[in-house]
């Protein structure tokens, strides 16, 4: 049975120093488990990565993805404001740049010919201009319907600003800026927390020895016309 000093101790360890997108201090614990999509954005940007002169990696986070895609092409940029990801990238021939606007970027017209994105956010205004004549946009997103089930455990605001953050809604926002959609999938792959979890909802965990809530989670490649 979970006990409030259980419970106060994991509520100590949010304390613990956090930087980037490295979440293996969570996931490496198996205090949650995560159903797999069936796409893989690793596998998506690869190929393409390879064979692109100009690239660019939007909110590289810790830029610990980014460094993995080694060997780099000719001219590799990334945002994020992140000092973690300059000491990690930079060293390494990539110009890391921080921002303030998605729809006001620090690039020229035409700059890339890749554009990749992992949850983050972007103006398609700007993506097309920034990328050149069939350049390509690859980008996995979270949902605005991302963990409401949590929220409604929780006793929180289900409703969210961002519940129209869908793929349709994507979609139609690149189409109506010039890019062809290639590729689109949307999935609600679960999220399960298992008896070390949140306190809040132990009853249910307790009987079960889990419990799940769905995520929200869609993935696109288009190109310029």
């Amino acid at each position: 049975m979970i006990t409030n000093t259980l419970f106060e101790y994991h509520l100590s360890e949010m304390e613990t120093p956090f930087s980037g997108w490295d979440f293996s201090y969570i996931t490496t614990t198996e205090r949650t488990i995560s159903e797999p999509l069936t796409w893989s954005y690793r596998s998506q940007v690869l190929t393409r990565f390879r064979e692109s002169k100009s690239v660019l990696d939007m909110g590289t986070g810790g830029g610990e993805f980014l460094e993995t895609l080694q060997p780099f092409p000719e001219k590799l940029s990334a945002t994020e404001g992140y000092a973690i990801a300059k000491e990690r990238l930079e060293p390494l021939g990539v110009n890391v740049y921080g921002f303030e606007e998605d729809s006001r970027l620090p690039f020229d017209d035409l700059s890339f010919s890749l554009v990749m994105n992992k949850h983050e956010s972007y103006s398609p205004h700007e993506l097309r201009r920034i990328l050149t004549d069939n350049g390509v946009f690859i980008t996995q997103q979270v949902g605005g319907k991302d963990m409401s089930e949590l929220n409604r455990k929780l006793g929180a605001p289900v409703d969210s600003p961002f519940e129209h953050w869908s793929l349709t809604y994507a979609v139609d926002e690149l189409e109506g800026v010039g890019f062809k959609i290639i590729d689109a999938k949307e999935e609600f792959p679960y999220t399960r927390f298992y008896r070390d979890g949140l306190y809040q909802i132990h009853k249910e965990i307790i009987e079960k020895g889990y419990i799940d809530f769905p995520s929200h989670r869609f993935f696109l490649r288009a190109i310029t016309l």
